[in-house]
């Protein structure tokens, strides 16, 4: 009997785990991800260090936008001290956001956006973030919002670690305003 509701329990939450990784695929790991246009900026959320900043640099040297948003919530980051301070043929904007969340960076930009008078920005992060990510941000600036990805490869168990992550983010936002 013992035995029998021990694989009754470890079957029902395995089947649990799999129906909320199949329901949450599409928000976590495929999410709408779009494709960079002509915007008034480019906007590169904290977080790894996992080419977001290098895809925003080629980017803005594209042509795509005449300015860098750099998130640097980071007390010694060289890379992002380099970029900071580096030249460009473009501007680059680095702040540090208040609160150091999603939420803070969609402050700063919503503030910037409007001394700017901007209309579309490019906001880069990663795979699992884009869906908060852009539920977030529209709740703070009401612009137009493409969300690109640098696609960094994700073990299996930080993919498992983000799907917790994120979930509890979405939870956490859905009771705050911007």
């Amino acid at each position: 009997m013992r035995r029998r509701r021990a694989t009754w329990l470890l079957s029902s939450f395995v089947v649990v785990i799999a129906v909320l990784v199949a329901a949450l695929w599409p928000v976590y790991v495929d999410p709408r991800v779009d494709q960079p246009e002509t915007a008034d900026a480019i906007l590169v959320l904290g977080g790894a260090h996992d080419g977001r900043e290098q895809l925003a640099l080629r980017l803005a040297h594209e042509g795509y936008a005449p300015r860098v948003l750099l998130s640097d919530p980071y007390e010694k980051s060289p890379m992002i001290n380099r970029i900071c301070h580096g030249g460009y043929s473009f501007e680059v904007i680095c702040f540090d956001p208040s609160p150091r969340t999603t939420r803070g960076e969609g402050r700063e930009l919503a503030e910037l956006a409007r001394a700017g008078n901007w209309h579309r920005v490019i906001v880069i992060t990663f795979t699992p973030h884009i869906s908060r990510s852009r539920y977030i941000l529209e709740r703070c600036w009401d612009g137009e919002l493409l969300l690109v990805d640098p696609r960094p490869h994700l073990s299996v168990a930080r993919w498992a670690h983000h799907y917790l992550y994120q979930s509890a983010g979405y939870l956490k936002a859905a009771f705050e305003d911007c």
